[in-house]
């Protein structure tokens, strides 16, 4: 009996025993829990004490854009800067846009008027074919009743138009009293001054493709005069309004550029900018 005593009394030792490490292993196990966790689970328990900076910088970065952000759209840098005068900057560059389209649409639309004016009235004489001329040549016709012949007797040498009062004429009175001696009296036509004479002619008269005449045809020339000057009025316009969108976008990025020195990267709440680097450790 007491055999059996002692040894119950050893049975409950040794459970005793084994429970109190059993407890003692999971407290050791509660407290060193956190020893063996990576780095990167503590930090993301942990709060991220570097954001506000971080957030600085990319703000930082942003507004280090904001000249080049003005230069290509006016307006945007001071937006991105946070100035409430994006707002011209946007409205003039929309203003000046919407006018240059639609000055150069006026423009080229009375161009086209004179110039189908031009070729159903004043030239509708001479047949086809009627090729478009150049700039010179429409407004020749604006001050010239009549262009006049190019060669008065076909075949050999040029003979120019003596015609004072068309416009071949009047080049042949210019290339006359630029290169002879007397106007009225002809050189020799070996001579170096009848040849320069004759190819100044023959590079600015009107040739046969482009005669035209505005005989009893006054009224016509007249809506033509009106016609070609509205064209030009239009294009000048059109050219002040895409210097206005050019200077737009100059004087956005230089302002942009201004507020940045002035108020600082951080934006000028007196702290200095600072770099922050990391060095990897192992």
């Amino acid at each position: 009996m007491a055999r059996t005593h002692r040894c119950l009394w050893s049975l409950m030792a040794v459970a005793l025993t084994v429970s109190g490490g059993r407890a003692q292993a999971q407290s050791m196990a509660s407290t060193t829990a956190g020893v063996g966790r990576p780095p990167a689970a503590l930090d993301a328990a942990a709060p991220d004490a570097s954001s506000p900076l971080r957030r600085r910088l990319a703000e930082s970065e942003r507004r280090r854009l904001a000249p080049l952000a003005s230069l290509v759209l006016p307006g945007s840098g001071q937006a991105l800067l946070h100035q409430d005068r994006f707002v011209a900057y946007l409205a003039l560059e929309a203003w000046a846009t919407l006018e240059f389209a639609n000055q150069r649409t006026e423009a080229r639309r009375q161009q086209s008027r004179f110039r189908n004016l031009a070729r159903d009235v004043a030239r509708s004489l001479y047949g086809d074919p009627r090729p478009v001329g150049d700039w010179a040549y429409y407004e020749a016709m604006e001050h010239s009743v009549e262009s006049g012949v190019f060669d008065r007797v076909p075949g050999g040498d040029v003979d120019p138009e003596l015609d004072e009062r068309t416009y071949n004429g009047k080049m042949w009175l210019l290339a006359r009293t630029t290169f002879w001696s007397d106007p009225t009296t002809p050189p020799l036509t070996s001579t170096a001054a009848y040849r320069n004479a004759i190819n100044f002619y023959q590079i600015r008269a009107v040739r046969k493709e482009f005669r035209w005449s505005w005989r009893d045809a006054q009224l016509e020339q007249d809506i033509y005069v009106r016609t070609i000057r509205r064209s030009n009025t239009a294009f000048r316009e059109a050219r002040r309004a895409l210097g206005l969108v050019i200077a737009n976008h100059l004087l956005s990025s230089v302002d942009a550029f201004v507020s940045l020195r002035v108020e600082g990267l951080e934006g000028g709440d007196g702290q200095a900018f600072a770099l922050v680097g990391r060095v990897p450790l192992p």
